[in-house]
């Protein structure tokens, strides 16, 4: 049987809890609406919109790729993260030696350390997948912009059709912004390896953090300047 403390399962808890949680604030709640998501969800609808009026569409094309390989280079990524988790499993003691010589650290067991392994290992795999996804609904985007009808053919309701293409986008966009968060979120968890309380206050921190970038940047104001007034 497991032998985890009250407090490693405290500390857990409150991580998976602060990840979801801030999910859910940031793509779903009614703050959601003003957002850097909602801005870059308003600007990809003008983005494909234009992109019907014009007959070269090959930036469009070259914009698409570019974000997919962006996908491709952290899903990459994250394999070889789990390659990495996976040998460290297999020199469990002098992992657990080394992170014992650090201040602060907790005594802990083999297994638990393992557990703290195959955490860290599950919180990446989530990212692979939701980078793999999006990469995915990239290549579809890719198609349905060489598949639009040609500028001077355009429909009556072609605004609609850019909407279609931007909406795929977007989804596009939010897993690859959920992996994103999950790298992020991955990070966090390696507090686990000194003290629960560390996992629980990176976490706090990480949270904090994109909040900052997604709901008070300068970023987010250059992007959607007049979303607040809708």
């Amino acid at each position: 049987m497991l032998d985890i403390s009250q407090l490693d399962i405290i500390a857990v808890s409150g991580f998976v809890i602060l990840w979801a949680g801030y999910t859910y604030f940031a793509e779903h709640s009614s703050a959601a609406r003003g957002n850097l998501i909602d801005g870059m969800a308003a600007r990809r609808r003008e983005w494909m919109i234009a992109m019907l009026q014009r007959d070269n569409r090959m930036v469009d094309i070259q914009v698409v790729n570019a974000l997919l390989r962006s996908g491709r280079f952290f899903a990459s990524t994250a394999i070889l993260i789990i390659a990495g988790l996976l040998a460290v499993l297999g020199a469990t003691e002098q992992a657990i030696a080394l992170v014992m010589d650090l201040p602060f650290t907790v005594s802990t067991s083999r297994q638990v350390w393992e557990a703290k392994i195959l955490f860290m290992i599950l919180v990446f795999i989530y990212a692979f997948f939701k980078f793999v996804w999006s990469m995915r609904q990239y290549n579809y985007c890719s198609i349905l912009v060489g598949a639009a009808p040609a500028a001077s053919n355009l429909p009556e309701n072609f605004e609609a059709i850019g909407t279609s293409i931007a909406t795929l986008a977007s989804l596009a966009a939010k897993h690859s912004n959920r992996g994103i968060r999950a790298y992020y979120f991955g990070l966090a968890a390696l507090g686990w390896f000194v003290h629960p309380w560390l996992l629980l206050a990176a976490a706090i921190w990480v949270v904090l953090v994109l909040y900052r970038r997604e709901f008070r940047s300068r970023t987010m104001r250059l992007i959607q300047p007049e979303t607040a007034k809708r």
